[in-house]
């Protein structure tokens, strides 16, 4: 499965059973970081048979024309697929797909393909981010079993990781902006293709990215970020709408979960707003812990970092991203429309996590590719408790290049066993991300939550 895993010398243990690591690294290994390493611990240098070129800064000015507001032009539009992978011949290409992609292939042999496009490492982020996560490197530590982290700010926290809950504690605190509105839905296709569209309104306060962020601070008031999610359609779902507090020692004090619900119209806590509870009106779907690819407290797995693989992943999916795209053009049967989406090589960290036996969760395995230029979980393979694929994620992403960051614009959750899918994050018709949207703590509490319900 885990073919041509390129490990690096840094990395002197890989695995995170019950032992715990010491997560900081020595000065000399923090200086490869923005030479040897990118500012946030990808290799920097492209692969062998140049497939896969050098990280040169990724895109550090927007294309010109582009105002904040406005849906992203693509900034590689006159790329051509090089060539595409289809049920006939993806087998010449296994060792450069995860298993749940290579089921696609098998489950949906006449329809699913992957373009493959050059690959362009267009991963940024600020130089703040940069500098910061130097510092990581040096400072931060897992705390509580790993399920937590301290000394750690702004930054990714383990650039150079030493286990698997470093690299997704990495996925869990990457920079994706300060404060955030998105506007968009999701939609879960039936069998035959009909789809109804959720709408969602959702606001995001990083709290760990501010720029005023300290390592003191974030330790005493123990919040990753704050999140509040709107659901504004369809009308007999419209004004439910739930709040959340992330925390950084998700032991010393779990997440902080409410829900207005317009039919009782009063404020709930939602403490089981976690793990595997099933997803916000996903039919199914997706789990509590899927939303972002992945998101919430460890500590019901046991993680292991593989090393890193060059794999096929969805990339710079500006097409995909267009406001030119209508939603009945992105969702088919079966899956998303391929015509629509961008491959490219890239090396990612591979993350295997395997339930604890101790503990209960409708994902016995999962198995995350994630970026090395973003830390983003671009595919996660669910297994079952047959140990089984159950589920495949992909994300499908663009750099959002007037903050920067790398993020996903689309998340796609296929269900193996259903045939059905899940599609989150569509925003081609409506109003474009604010990363410039004024938001405080005021914002974001239980009082906030009932005033919002009621308007």
């Amino acid at each position: 499965m885990f073919k041509k895993l390129i490990l690096i010398s840094s990395v002197i243990s890989l695995s995170l059973g019950s032992s715990m690591v010491n997560a900081k690294v020595a000065e000399a290994e923090a200086n490869k970081l923005g030479s040897e390493l990118t500012p946030l611990g990808g290799i920097q240098a492209g692969n062998a048979d140049g497939s896969i070129p050098a990280w040169t800064g990724g895109i550090t000015t927007p294309p010109a024309g582009y105002k904040p507001g406005d849906f992203h032009p693509d900034p590689f539009k006159d790329d051509k697929v090089l060539f595409e992978i289809t049920a006939q011949n993806y087998k010449q290409y296994a060792e450069f797909l995860s298993d749940g992609q290579q089921k696609m292939f098998e489950t949906y042999p006449d329809t699913f393909k992957m373009p493959v496009y050059p690959t362009q490492r267009s991963a940024s982020s600020p130089q703040f981010v940069y500098d910061e996560t130097k510092k990581n490197a040096l400072m931060a530590e897992l705390i509580q079993g790993g399920n937590g982290v301290k000394n750690a700010a702004i930054g990714i926290p383990f650039p150079i990781p030493q286990s698997g809950i470093e690299a997704i504690w990495n996925h869990i605190l990457r920079y994706r902006g300060e404060t955030v509105r998105r506007f968009g839905g999701q939609a879960a296709p039936t069998a035959s293709g009909d789809f109804n569209v959720i709408g969602f309104d959702d606001l995001l306060l990083q709290k760990y990215s501010a720029k005023d962020a300290t390592r003191e601070k974030l330790l005493e008031e123990n919040v990753i970020s704050k999140f509040m999610q709107e659901v504004t359609s369809p009308a007999r779902l419209a004004g439910t709408v739930l709040l959340v507090h992330e925390t950084m020692d998700q032991v010393r004090e779990p997440r902080k979960a409410w829900t207005y619900n317009t039919g009782q119209r009063k404020v709930l806590a939602a403490p089981n707003i976690a793990y595997d509870a099933p997803g916000t009106a996903a039919d199914g779907l997706r789990t509590t812990d899927d939303f972002d690819m992945f998101n919430g407290a460890p500590d019901r797995y046991n993680w292991e970092l593989k090393g890193r693989k060059e794999m096929y992943v969805a990339y710079n999916n500006y097409k995909l991203h267009s406001d030119k795209v209508k939603y009945e053009d992105i969702l088919q049967p079966g899956h998303i429309n391929p015509e629509l989406t961008r491959f490219e090589k890239h090396r990612v960290w591979v993350v295997e996590a395997n339930l604890k036996p101790e503990y209960r969760h409708v994902y016995q395995k999962r198995v995350f590719y994630i970026d090395e230029d973003s830390w983003q979980v671009q595919v996660s393979d669910m297994y079952d408790n047959r140990n089984e694929l159950y589920r495949v994620a992909v994300a499908h992403g663009v750099n959002y290049y007037e903050v920067p960051t790398q993020w996903s614009t689309l998340d796609v959750y296929y269900d193996l066993n259903s045939r059905r899918y899940l599609a989150l994050g569509l925003d081609n018709e409506e109003r474009m991300y604010e990363f410039d949207v004024k938001l405080d703590d005021g914002d974001f509490t239980p009082q906030a939550l009932r005033r919002k319900g009621k308007r």
